[in-house]
């Protein structure tokens, strides 16, 4: 299956690219939602956070970190938002595991609009135990 973003690191499609080392690119977004958002991604094609090796996630958050200074140097946003999309329920379109780091500014019209839940009594305990189940289990394999 083809990737856009694997296309990119191979030099088969074009980008412009504004950092880069051995294990990590980063890059203007194509449909920014403000000028200056970028995209930083390991170079080994992984599908989602959920199955990044430690160590190229370990690159991933360096170079964003390096490349979200940049940002903020360079365009001086009232802030910046970074995102990870994982899976289609949560706005991932290209299946290539990246970072968005987009620069904010006040009336930039980019807004999350949550509808905040409340749990009910007992239910914040069910689904932490839920979790904390899964995190034993991990921790054991």
């Amino acid at each position: 299956m083809s990737c856009i973003f694997c296309d990119i690191i191979n030099g088969i499609e074009k980008a412009e690219i504004l950092f880069e080392d051995e294990s990590t690119i980063s890059f203007l977004d194509i449909r920014p939602l403000n000028f200056g958002h970028s995209l930083v991604i390991p170079k080994k094609h992984y599908e989602n956070f959920y199955n990044v090796d430690i160590e190229d996630l370990n690159s991933v958050i360096k170079a964003t970190q390096f490349l979200t200074n940049a940002i903020k140097t360079s365009l001086n946003p009232e802030g910046i938002n970074i995102i990870s999309n994982n899976g289609s329920s949560a706005g991932q379109t290209i299946y290539h595991f990246h970072f968005h780091i987009i620069p904010r500014f006040k009336n930039d019209h980019f807004t999350f609009r949550p509808q905040f839940k409340d749990y009910t009594e007992g239910l914040m305990k069910e689904f932490a135990d839920k979790i904390r189940i899964a995190i034993n289990t991990q921790r054991d394999d």
